[in-house]
C-alpha cells in the first residue's frame, strides 16, 4: 500500500549482502527485456532490530574459540592480502579516514566522524587482527530505492529539464563459499564479473575511463582488495593506489565519495546505495560530496563469505550501442 503497488508484480531477490546491487540489475533487465517499462526497485534494513552477527560465524566443533561475525570471517582474508601484497599496515586506517571524512559531507550517512585522524583510527581497538573498530562499517537502519525505466522513460526525465543516469552494462557472478584452491583475497567470481562488465561497457582501461567508483567496502582493507579483483590495479599493487591519494576525491579514481558502508551499512540496502550513488554522480546530484565531472561511474556490491558479485557501469552519456 505505501509503495502504490497493490496488484502490481512483485519479485524478490536475495543474494546476502549484494541483495541491493543484484536487486537493481534483475530491475534493468525487466525494463531491457521489455517485460515493464519502468521498475520500481526497494531495499531497506533495520539493525537496530535484529541481529546479524552470526550469518557468518564459523562454528569450530570442540574448540572454545569462535570467529563471529563478519568481522571474525573475513579477517584472515585480509591477514592473507596483507602477506601477499607486502602492503604496510596504515593502509587500512587511510581508507577509513578518508571514507568517514567523505561521510561527513554526505546528509545520508550514518556516521560523521569530520575530526578523525589516522592516529586515532590507529588508537582504536583491535577487533578482529588485523581489523580496528574504525576500519570496521557500523550497523545502520536504512533504505534505499531507484526507479529503473526504458528509454522513452528517460525522454520523457530528461524534456522535463532533469538529468538521468544511463546504464551501460550490468554483471552478477557467484560461486560456492568453500572449495579446495578457492581464492579468498580476489574471488574468482568478482573477477569473471568485472571481466564481463568492461566487456559489454566497452571499456578496455577501467582506471583511466572510471571517473569514480562506488565500491562495497565494509572492512577498510578491502577497498585496495577490490581494486585489484575488479582489474583498477595488478595484483598485490592496490594498496599503492590508496597509500598515494589516487582514490581520494580528486585524485586518479575517487573511490566511495559518499563515505561507503564504511559510513552506512544497512545491510540489505547497502548494496543498492552503491548503485544510486554512482548514478548521483553522473547526474552530477551527489551535492557536496561530488566528484567533478564525472561523467561514467561503477557501482559495485558483494554478500555472503564474498560469493555474491554484482555491479554496474553508468554514465552521463546514452550508451553508443
Amino acid at each position: 500500500d505505501a509503495l502504490g503497488a497493490n496488484g502490481k508484480p512483485l519479485l524478490r531477490v536475495h543474494t546476502a549482502g549484494s541483495v541491493g546491487g543484484s536487486t537493481a540489475i534483475v530491475a534493468s533487465s525487466l525494463v531491457k527485456s521489455g517485460v515493464h517499462d519502468r521498475v520500481l526497485t526497494v531495499s531497506w534494513e533495520k539493525q537496530s532490530e535484529s541481529n546479524a552477527m552470526w550469518a557468518l560465524s564459523i562454528p569450530i566443533p570442540f574448540n572454545m574459540p569462535v570467529g563471529a561475525g563478519a568481522g571474525g570471517y573475513f579477517a584472515p582474508h585480509v591477514r592473507s592480502y596483507i602477506r601477499r601484497s607486502g602492503a604496510p599496515d596504515h593502509i587500512g586506517s587511510m581508507v577509513a579516514v578518508k571514507d568517514r571524512l567523505n561521510g561527513s559531507r554526505n546528509p545520508y550517512a550514518h556516521l560523521k566522524q569530520p575530526d578523525i585522524t589516522l592516529e586515532s583510527v590507529q588508537a582504536s581497538q583491535m577487533l578482529w587482527d588485523p581489523i580496528r573498530f574504525d576500519e570496521t562499517c557500523p550497523s545502520s537502519d536504512g533504505a534505499c530505492a531507484l526507479v529503473i525505466g526504458n528509454e522513452q522513460a528517460a525522454a520523457e526525465v530528461e524534456k522535463a529539464g532533469r538529468s538521468v543516469a544511463w546504464i551501460h552494462a550490468t554483471a552478477m557472478r557467484t560461486e560456492p563459499t568453500t572449495f579446495a584452491g578457492r581464492d579468498q583475497v580476489s574471488p574468482q567470481a568478482g573477477r569473471d564479473a568485472a571481466a564481463a562488465l568492461w566487456r559489454d561497457a566497452g571499456i578496455t582501461n577501467p582506471l583511466e575511463e572510471i571517473d569514480a567508483a562506488e565500491i562495497y567496502v565494509p572492512f577498510s582493507w578491502f577497498e585496495p582488495m577490490w581494486l585489484e579483483n575488479l582489474g583498477f590495479a595488478p595484483e598485490g599493487q592496490g594498496w599503492k593506489l590508496t597509500e598515494s591519494g589516487e582514490t581520494a576525491i580528486g585524485g586518479k579514481l575517487p573511490v566511495n565519495a559518499s563515505g561507503g558502508v564504511l559510513s552506512s551499512n544497512p545491510i540489505g540496502a547497502s548494496g543498492m546505495i552503491r548503485f544510486a550513488e554512482s548514478a548521483m554522480q553522473v547526474m552530477n546530484r551527489a551535492g557536496d560530496h561530488q566528484v567533478p565531472n564525472a561523467r561514467k561511474a561503477l557501482g559495485h556490491a558483494y554478500g555472503g563469505g564474498s560469493q555474491y558479485f554484482s555491479m554496474w557501469v553508468v554514465g552521463a552519456d546514452r550508451p553508443s550501442t
